[in-house]
């Protein structure tokens, strides 16, 4: 698989990820002679929005320019500085943690790229211009942590490459959370249904036991999230105008009623429902 089969945080119950901003964002308007060099104890991930700078991190030279992010793991050593072209080097950056399940630091289970270019820039470029607009005086409220939460969700899915994996520590919970997570991203990339049984088979650990952390972290068990994917599936292929009919064979039902009877627990309404009264249900 590629590693946007890998990556689901997006597709992960809200509350199965704690994001914490070690302060409010800092504003970066920086002239010719600006350099830093320090160690922060916490993520940082700096977007820029004018200009160009040299960091450097672990021996490794970044150029960043408008559109691009650059994430410095907790308690590494960096250094920047400014690039000639232009009068001025703008951006933001935002100190953080970011937990899985309220257990361990998920940054440090994934291998990233350390620089990033936002796909979607035109639309993450203004949440940063209105992170900007925070009082800086003032603590972080909600609405700062959702606008930095899709700013970081976008910036992750650019620069995830894989999940680490440590097989010599099983049963650890912070590695446990891994393969939870690891199985719910491939249950949400398969929604025809092809390797469900395949992925339980992978996972390194007692079956039921793995079931009912799987529901104790996500809410739901895996066969019952993976049907919830389905039913995703089949609302985007409704909204594509395909028929209840041809939604139900894609996904392998035989019987279209027995789907709608799926399709209504799951959606709370049958798809000949959903499809009549698009205001309520899309």
């Amino acid at each position: 698989m590629d590693k946007s089969e890998h990556f689901s945080l997006v597709s992960m119950p809200m509350d199965a990820l704690r994001l914490k901003l070690a302060r409010s964002p800092i504003p970066m308007v920086h002239g010719p002679e600006w350099s830093v060099d320090k160690v922060v104890p916490v993520h940082d991930l700096i977007m820029v929005l004018e200009g160009k700078a040299l960091y450097e991190i672990e021996g490794t030279t970044f150029e960043m320019e408008e559109g691009e992010a650059l994430l410095i793991p907790s308690f590494t050593r960096f250094r920047g500085r400014f690039l000639d072209g232009h009068p001025t080097y703008k951006g933001m950056a935002q100190h953080f943690t970011l937990n899985l399940f309220n257990r361990g630091d998920v940054i440090s289970t994934m291998n990233l790229s350390y620089k990033a270019r936002f796909k979607n820039w035109d639309n993450i470029k203004p949440i940063v211009e209105l992170c900007l607009k925070a009082d800086t005086d003032r603590a972080t409220d909600v609405s700062q942590h959702h606008q930095f939460m899709v700013i970081l969700l976008a910036f992750l899915e650019e620069a995830f490459q894989s999940w680490k994996d440590e097989p010599s520590m099983p049963t650890s919970q912070d590695q446990l959370s891994v393969h939870i997570i690891m199985v719910a991203s491939q249950l949400a990339s398969d929604p025809l249904g092809y390797v469900f049984e395949e992925t339980l088979a992978e996972v390194p650990y007692n079956k039921d036991y793995f079931r009912r952390a799987f529901r104790d972290r996500i809410g739901m068990t895996p066969q019952k999230y993976r049907e919830q994917k389905r039913m995703e599936y089949a609302i985007r292929r409704l909204d594509m105008g395909l028929t209840v009919k041809q939604v139900a064979e894609e996904l392998g039902y035989s019987d279209p009623y027995f789907f709608s009877r799926q399709f209504k627990r799951h959606i709370g309404a049958s798809p000949s429902q959903y499809r009549a009264r698009p205001s309520k249900w899309g």
